[in-house]
């Protein structure tokens, strides 16, 4: 994450859009929007209380800087956003069904590692393997790895498409429109409340949607410069550039949320703000509530932090 700009104030007339760096994802029935320092969860719990946890969030960048480099910070910024998402996610099914479910650090690891496997076996491993059923038709070596990539694609939209279909995902989809609503309403210096919320778009630039997407696209750009080598060099590869892949997009999206009110950025990124479309869907009132107080406990956290290194900083 980049720096967080927390001087919105909505007393401020100026039209100017703030730039807001906190992000967020749904969970079971709540919202975990992070900043660069913390998180925060918020869950609506079923006696309709929202239960609300901030948590330390140090980035390893802090420890050691090259980590946080151009290219680099991508693929940090994905493990990072893995690992606190998945806690997340566990800790938002006790909230939401009153239940102390608890998972171990083996069972936490464990389901990480299936949900990797399956994102590269399925993202990326397969499609390399029927596209391969086709290279006698496409000598072309780019044209080759364009329809690798379309295959791609199509096996990232049809997931999308079938979860969508769950009532529960619909339900979470709800949440991740809130997210959406609040961060934009944060970045228009509008007052954080339901009413005034509601009438902004559940789309966002700089949406994790709209980063899996950019990840497809410079895919096949990025092999494509491999040619067509051994069916099993090219999986090999497709598995090992995925950092690269990684890193490249992240910087991407970087641009396109610094830059998302300029009209060539909107364009180019167009395709991923219409695939939010299936990704969020209008949420009520009460969801909204929901983003609100985790997104003003990790702002009020951050804020607390950047007081107390002036302070210190001042006393030296």
């Amino acid at each position: 994450m980049l720096k967080i700009n927390v001087n919105n104030n909505k007393n401020n007339n100026s039209s100017k859009r703030s730039y807001c760096n906190i992000g967020g994802q749904a969970v079971i029935e709540g919202i975990m929007m992070r900043s660069k320092n913390f998180w925060a969860l918020s869950v609506r719990r079923p006696d309709k209380t929202i239960s609300t946890n901030v948590y330390a969030a140090q980035p390893i960048s802090n420890k050691y800087r090259f980590l946080g480099w151009p290219f680099i910070r991508g693929t940090v910024s994905m493990v990072e956003s893995l690992l606190i998402g998945f806690n997340a996610l566990s800790f938002s099914v006790n909230e939401a069904t009153d239940e102390d479910i608890k998972f171990s650090k083996k069972e936490m690891s464990i389901s990480i590692i299936i949900a990797v496997i399956f994102t590269v076996g399925v993202f990326f491993v397969a499609p390399t393997l029927i596209g391969r059923s086709f290279q006698k038709y496409f000598p072309n070596s780019f044209v080759y790895n364009l329809l690798e990539g379309l295959i791609r694609i199509v096996f990232f939209l049809a997931y999308i498409l079938i979860v969508s279909s769950l009532k529960d995902i619909r339900r979470l989809f709800q949440y991740h429109g809130a997210e959406h609503k609040t961060i934009s309403a944060f970045e228009n210096n509008e007052e954080l409340v339901p009413e005034k919320i509601r009438k902004y778009s559940t789309l966002h630039m700089r949406c994790g949607t709209n980063f899996l997407l950019i990840v497809m696209i410079v895919a096949i750009l990025v092999f494509a410069v491999l040619g067509k080598p051994s069916i099993y060099w090219s999986v090999i590869s497709r598995i090992v550039l995925i950092p690269v892949v990684a890193g490249i997009s992240y910087e991407l999206l970087k641009i396109a949320g610094k830059y998302t009110n300029n009209k060539f950025v909107h364009i180019l990124f167009y395709p991923g703000l219409l695939l939010q479309k299936i990704t969020t869907r209008q949420p009520d009132d009460s969801q909204i509530e929901v983003a609100v107080e985790s997104f003003k406990k990790v702002l009020e956290a951050e804020n607390n932090k950047q007081a107390g290194d002036l302070k210190e900083g001042c006393s030296k």
